[in-house]
């Protein structure tokens, strides 16, 4: 595995029809994690896929899960999930309107607790429980559908996140999502973000072990290359 980062395959970039079969191309040594995306059609405009898919891949793939919900009703369907196999929960700090309330109702159930940000959403709201918090996830699209570009702003959003992790001496991950491939990696890498999720970059490829290396190699060509980073 990397030695200080992580890619997370976006298991919504695959084909809905042969979700056990597509999450077993990314079957290699450097992936611990796969990433899901739940979306509701009321948070965001778009609908995907529900706690059974996950207890399915929890079943049928030895990865991690980090279950990401884009959901207007996460309060209610934090159990559910949590009950089908999620090892992290993500919430939106925009969807809750206990946000601390909920980060340790997940959190008491033995799973690591996330808090996501839209692109516009201020970090500042975060100051309230970024000791609580086991992960913060950076939307660099605004999220709905995938193959999206980069948002080049949420660099400086990473870079000020990593600030903050720093001031606080707090022990969160920094998770990026939207648009990350070879090229946009290190960006985000150079301004804190160490678990990177990626779809298209890697499902969209006939060889998915070529596409991950190549995002891996990315980053590491880059940080042998003796570059500043921000961490």
């Amino acid at each position: 595995m990397s030695s200080d980062f992580q890619i997370l395959p976006s298991i919504l970039a695959a084909d809905p029809g042969k979700i056990i079969e597509e999450a077993q191309t990314v079957d290699i040594p450097e992936i611990e994690y796969l990433h899901i995306d739940v979306m509701d059609g009321h948070y965001v405009p778009n609908l995907t896929m529900g706690p059974h898919i996950v207890t399915s891949l929890k079943k049928h793939t030895r990865f991690k899960l980090d279950v990401h919900l884009m959901i207007s009703n996460a309060s209610e369907m934090i159990p559910v999930f949590a009950e089908a196999g999620a090892d992290i929960i993500t919430i939106h700090q925009e969807a809750v309107k206990h946000l601390h309330r909920e980060i340790y109702q997940i959190k008491n159930r033995g799973i690591k607790a996330g808090v996501s940000l839209n692109p516009a959403t201020a970090v500042d709201t975060l100051r309230w429980v970024i000791s609580d918090v086991d992960l913060i996830l950076v939307m660099s699209v605004n999220p709905g559908f995938g193959g999206q570009k980069y948002i080049p702003a949420m660099s400086e959003k990473l870079a000020t996140i990593a600030k903050m992790k720093r001031e606080y001496e707090a022990n969160f991950i920094l998770e990026v999502d939207g648009g990350i491939d070879k090229h946009t990696a290190f960006t985000a890498y150079r301004n804190g973000a160490r678990f990177f999720v990626a779809g298209s970059a890697i499902f969209s490829h006939q060889d998915r072990k070529r596409a991950i290396h190549d995002i891996i190699r990315s980053i590491e060509k880059q940080k042998s290359d003796g570059k500043t980073y921000r961490v």
